[in-house]
């Protein structure tokens, strides 16, 4: 074991789902890791550094929530590891600190009963005290720490009550490996920790009235309810759409009126040529045609993070079980699948937490149907095309939300056929999910993880875009014809060679070479969609109208060589649903290889994805000709 003198001693972290885990290893290192109120938050190990109330050095590592060690999901396997030792480059936990939600002492202290049978020292972290108070629960942390045999320490995490006693708990020497007095008959080990647990808190969490009723099971109620729930399941989804419309304009409308001008300064201070044309058509104009719908990703993730810190997450996934079970999968694939909506990264790796090795290799190849945070510029710039603002901004939310409903209703259809051809499992799953209280929203952290996501966008945009507009703006200016049209110009640069390569393979969607070299381009990040549009048609800055969206307005004047509209509604919805069905992100790839332990799954998966899109678009476009659009 450490000791102070040497190695920094190693603290783990252990809980269920909804605990207040991630919320105290951020109160004890500083960190800023996301905290949500539903399970595959914490899907792999994070560790950080903290220091005891004695000024020693601790390791503190956060293990993924679990609701016990069998070891039966990819997360509990991991959370058992570490407790063993056995992770690659991580040490074996000096002291194991059991993240309890004191509200809920029945279900939590099965897994602090079950790591203290390893025989590690163990301090039991009584979280959440304010909320069981609060509910009439009348606890006894004395009594506990006798019965358990370990130190009890009640604390708020998020108020960051406890803490400090929390770290007296953890003093040198360490306390003693507790005796699981309890575990008399290892072949009735679930049973003898049931009537422990059972005896344990009639002594020391006595409820006033087993029968009373608190807020959260008033709303529950409602919003649980088979018609009622789904009713108002419907009403915040499209809330949350119809929000993202309305009140990101102004902010997006300043964005553009900045860059707009930033672009005609810019260029008013520079010299006419090959450098100036650089900075405002190919860097200002590209980042910027991104970064316009920063203002939408920013709320969408904002109503994210309300949506988990009020708990109301976990009953979505409570009512869409039913549905998942339509789909051949449960009601834990809906939150990986819900994640997703905001990134398919951290939604792909959410699918730690299902138990079923088939069910997770479905939800992980149909996840990235769920439209996330990098399709929406797509989406927020070709919707208005159809509908313009005076249409009504009712009427693009409900559009937006057709098109996140037909890539679930794909994603259900495909995850059906996809489960029966891989058959059933060799043992029954259940679906058991932690229903917290709804809580106060915890702004900090949803800001904090707002921002977060706002900056890897700029980030992105800074990084990835600007590289790949310089490169569009050289693939459009060189080579140069002696012609001082613009058109005439991009036809013979390397930009509209591509795209006459190109345009026989995505004419029969309704595509041009243009439309072609944007999609071709954005196959590595689907924002760099706009940036092509961008450069490819933002060569003019003079146009007054360009102030309220001059990416839109290039966009829409388009037209074929014969003067035919290029952007017409047809080729508009052929062109959303390519985007609602392409897999049109590297990094996804690389995580989907990762987490199904083979490159041929992410490669079909890639494949599969592609030539739905192409097939979906083709269909949709030749199918409206036929019927006169």
């Amino acid at each position: 074991m450490s000791t102070a003198s040497d190695a920094p001693t190693t603290i783990a972290l252990i809980g269920n789902p909804n605990a207040g885990k991630t919320t105290l290893f951020n109160a004890l290192t500083g960190a800023n890791q996301h905290v949500g109120n539903y399970a595959g938050v914490t899907v792999s190990v994070k560790s950080g550094e903290a220091f005891s109330a004695h000024g020693n050095k601790l390791k503190v590592l956060d293990l993924p929530g679990c609701y016990s060690l069998r070891a039966n999901s990819p997360d509990e396997k991991v959370a058992l590891d570490a407790l063993n030792g056995q992770l690659p480059n991580q040490p074996k936990p000096d002291l194991v600190v059991c993240v309890v939600d004191a509200s809920s002492l029945e279900r939590h202290l099965q897994l602090t009963l079950q790591v203290i049978e390893l025989g590690i020292p163990c301090v039991l972290a009584l979280n959440m005290v304010d909320v069981a108070e609060r509910t009439g629960l009348r606890l006894d942390p004395v009594k506990l720490s006798e019965e358990l045999g370990i130190p009890v320490v009640p604390m708020q995490a998020n108020a960051k009550k406890g803490i400090i006693e929390l770290k007296q708990a953890i003093r040198f020497p360490l306390p003693a490996a507790p005796h699981a007095h309890w575990a008399t008959d290892p072949d009735h080990a679930e049973n003898s920790r049931r009537a422990f647990i059972t005896r344990l808190c009639e002594l020391a969490a006595r409820r006033p009235d087993a029968h009373q009723q608190t807020l959260s099971d008033k709303l529950d109620s409602v919003l649980l309810h088979p018609v009622f729930g789904w009713v108002a399941f419907l009403g915040i989804m499209f809330t949350v759409f119809w929000s993202i419309f309305s009140f990101a304009s102004i902010p997006m409308d300043a964005i553009d009126g900045a860059l707009g001008s930033l672009g005609e300064w810019v260029g008013s201070k520079m010299a006419e040529g090959d450098l100036r044309s650089l900075i405002v058509d190919g860097v200002i104009a590209g980042i910027g045609g991104t970064l316009v719908f920063l203002p939408q990703i920013v709320l969408l993730f904002l109503f994210i993070g309300l949506l988990e810190s009020s708990g109301y997450m976990s009953r979505a996934a409570y009512l869409m079980d039913g549905v998942m079970s339509v789909a051949g999968l449960s009601g834990k694939s809906f939150l990986p699948l819900f994640s997703s909506a905001a990134c398919a990264i951290p939604g792909v790796m959410a699918t730690r937490t299902i138990d079923s090795a088939k069910e997770r290799l479905v939800t992980i190849f149909v996840a990235p149907w769920i439209s996330c945070s990098a399709r929406l510029p797509v989406y927020f710039l070709l919707i208005p095309l159809i509908l313009p603002k005076e249409g009504g901004a009712w009427q693009q939310a409900l559009i937006l939300f057709g098109i996140y409903l037909l890539g679930i209703v794909t994603a259900f259809i495909v995850a059906r056929v996809l489960r029966g051809r891989l058959g059933p499992d060799k043992s029954i799953n259940h679906f058991l999910l932690e229903l917290p209280p709804y809580r106060l929203p915890q702004w900090s952290y949803i800001f904090r993880h707002v921002f977060e996501r706002a900056w890897a966008f700029v980030a992105k945009a800074g990084t990835i875009i600007l590289g790949l507009s310089i490169l569009l703006w050289a693939l459009g200016t060189y080579p140069k014809s002696d012609s001082e049209d613009a058109g005439e110009q991009l036809a013979h640069s390397a930009m509209g060679r591509i795209g006459n390569v190109i345009e026989p393979v995505v004419k029969p969607l309704g595509f041009d070479g243009r439309i072609g070299t944007a999609i071709l381009t954005s196959f590595a990040a689907r924002e760099v969609f706009n940036s092509t549009l961008s450069v490819i048609f933002n060569v003019e800055s003079d146009d007054e109208e360009a102030a309220e969206s001059l990416l839109r307005e290039k966009v829409s004047a388009a037209t074929w060589p014969d003067g035919k509209p290029l952007f017409t509604p047809l080729v508009i919805v052929s062109l959303l649903v390519f985007y609602i069905y392409a897999l049109q992100c590297l990094p996804t790839s690389a995580v989907v290889a990762r987490e199904a332990g083979s490159l041929k799954w992410a490669v079909g998966q890639f494949l599969f994805m592609t030539g739905f899109a192409y097939v979906a678009a083709l269909i949709v476009y030749q199918a409206g000709k036929l019927f006169g659009f």
